[in-house]
């Protein structure tokens, strides 16, 4: 009997996961098939109920209910319990298990694709969401000289930044002279290019400018107050250059495409529910595949 693998989020047009992550399970001839589970709010406790059907193996968490699938499951490792998000779900017996690879997937393409150490860096967040929780969390391990947050909804970028704060007091007590300057900031002063003034890193962590969203085409920030010589940092993957990123060209910056970080978490998700190492390689080539060929 075939098993399965869901992505749970709404919408999902734009999602590319089944493609490349179908590849690595018919790589090894598992009798696995990866599927989309569009959910909307309503369903979302059913969805996830329905994991512990004997069938299923697990799922991938996308937008919006990374942070809401958190009180849903039985057990949350201590990284996701930390972040405060959860993208992947494993079924372990009879529990279902949250973890969170996307801080993997995040540092992992920074580091290999990106090519930026962050310590000592000055870094900017765009979004207070799930992702923007596993972002700001990797950065202040890595120890980032200093983190802005910012988000639509202003209290959410406060949170996060009271939430990162507190982790590194928990986790360093010995080396307060060491601690990041974590703040939040209003999202209507990114029209100011000082805001971004001395960042050497901009992380940009919502769904504005994804293919199929109601905000596509668009971008979070304008020509004018994108520094020369910053790291773009997009995590938006579809289309392979977003708005923000053909901007961020134009402006002499450097720019990372959200590509990576989606197939190195990918790959740590796929190792997680099959116990097996992934063939990344493979999993590039079909994603790229499938986003330059015009299709998902």
């Amino acid at each position: 009997m075939s098993r399965y693998i869901g992505l749970i989020g709404y919408p999902l047009k734009h999602s590319i996961s089944p493609y490349f992550q179908q590849a690595a399970l018919d790589y090894y001839r598992l009798d696995i098939r990866y599927e989309t589970w569009e959910t909307g709010p309503a369903r979302l406790q059913d969805i996830v109920n329905n994991l512990r059907k004997p069938h299923n193996v697990g799922a991938n968490v996308t937008v919006p209910y990374k942070e809401a699938v958190l009180p849903l499951l039985d057990e949350v490792d201590d990284l996701a319990s930390s972040i405060g998000a959860v993208n992947t779900i494993v079924k372990k017996d009879d529990k279902l298990v949250g973890f969170n690879t996307d801080a993997y997937g995040f540092i992992e393409a920074l580091d290999k694709e990106g090519h930026f150490a962050p310590e000592g860096k000055q870094a900017v967040i765009l979004g207070a969401g799930g992702v923007a929780r596993a972002v700001g969390f990797v950065l202040v391990q890595r120890k980032v000289a200093s983190l802005a947050i910012t988000d639509g909804i202003f209290e959410r970028a406060s949170a996060l930044a009271e939430n990162l704060v507190m982790y590194i007091k928990g986790a360093s007590p010995s080396s307060r002279n060491l601690e990041p300057a974590i703040t939040a900031f209003q999202w209507q002063d990114l029209s100011s290019a000082k805001t971004l003034d001395n960042c050497d890193l901009i992380v940009h962590c919502t769904t504005i400018g994804m293919k199929h969203s109601s905000q596509e085409g668009q971008s979070p920030l304008s020509l004018e107050v994108l520094p020369k010589n910053v790291l773009v940092y997009d995590v938006v993957y579809n289309p392979w250059l977003t708005p923000l990123l053909r901007l961020a060209q134009k402006a002499g910056a450097n720019i990372l495409g959200g590509l990576p970080m989606l197939v190195y978490q990918g790959a740590a998700s796929f190792k997680l529910w099959t116990g097996r190492k992934a063939p990344v390689d493979i999993m590039f080539n079909k994603a790229k595949e499938i986003l330059t060929g015009g299709q998902g």
